[in-house]
């Protein structure tokens, strides 16, 4: 994805963009994960050029920590891992480091997240947590992008378990199956696809394919404006890349 990610970059229009990693969504994996998460972030981020700076939100309690939300309010791009969707919801929702993120974003700044940091963004996302009689639960996520759902590694599962998922989402929620190495960026309710893979996109039992470079509308009642972008470096970027191991 380092092609794609130095697209991001060069989007902001600065030389040297600031960008803020967010592994929040790791840390139920343990601290080595989380630290892994922020290594791999660092790395990746650097060699493309940009100042990056690794924002420690391991939980609630360090999503209203004031330092945390400036850090993550001056940042160009704001990168949230792959981990447990379900855990990052929580520590995010209602916090400084969230309302501090949109409002970032709304002034123009990149929200970008991979696997669980993707679900995230969406207006639903699938419970994970296994349980008894209710195989599948939609709950909702932080709404940064209205009307729709996120389904990531969705090439690594039969698509058939995805359909099962897929049907049972609420009225009016569009599903997307992100396949691996691959990521939408939306803007102004306009997304395409870059990578390898390709994305699926589900409207009811409708279902739609789109490869690298092709483009799609997630259009709907209460459509958002600025929270999808309305400038060249106020964008959403939604991706699945392979988790580490």
């Amino acid at each position: 994805m380092a092609e794609f990610d130095a697209g991001l970059l060069a989007a902001t229009g600065r030389r040297r963009p600031r960008v803020a990693i967010l592994p929040t969504a790791s840390m139920p994996d343990g601290e080595e994960t989380f630290q892994r998460w922020v290594a791999m972030g660092l790395e990746h981020f650097r060699a493309l050029g940009a100042e990056v700076e690794a924002v420690l939100v391991r939980d609630r309690a360090t999503a209203d920590d004031p330092s945390n939300a400036q850090a993550v309010g001056e940042a160009d791009l704001v990168y949230m891992s792959g981990g447990k969707p379900g855990y990052l919801r929580d520590a995010l929702a209602g916090s400084r480091v969230w309302a501090a993120i949109l409002a970032a974003h709304n002034g123009g700044s990149i929200l970008a997240g991979c696997s669980a940091g993707a679900m995230v963004l969406a207006e639903r996302q699938l419970d994970m947590r296994p349980r008894v009689g209710m195989p599948v639960r939609w709950v909702e996520a932080l709404g940064v992008v209205r009307h729709s759902a996120v389904i990531p590694h969705y090439d690594a599962q039969p698509e058939a378990v995805a359909a099962l998922a897929v049907l049972a989402a609420p009225a009016g929620i569009t599903v997307l199956g992100i396949d691996e190495d691959t990521a939408i960026v939306g803007r102004d309710g306009a997304w395409q696809v870059h990578g390898r893979g390709r994305v699926t996109v589900w409207n009811g039992r409708h279902r739609e394919r789109h490869r690298s470079g092709e483009a799609f509308r997630l259009d709907g009642p209460g459509r958002p404006g600025t929270t999808d972008g309305t400038e060249a470096a106020d964008s959403t970027e939604v991706d699945d890349q392979a988790e580490p191991d």
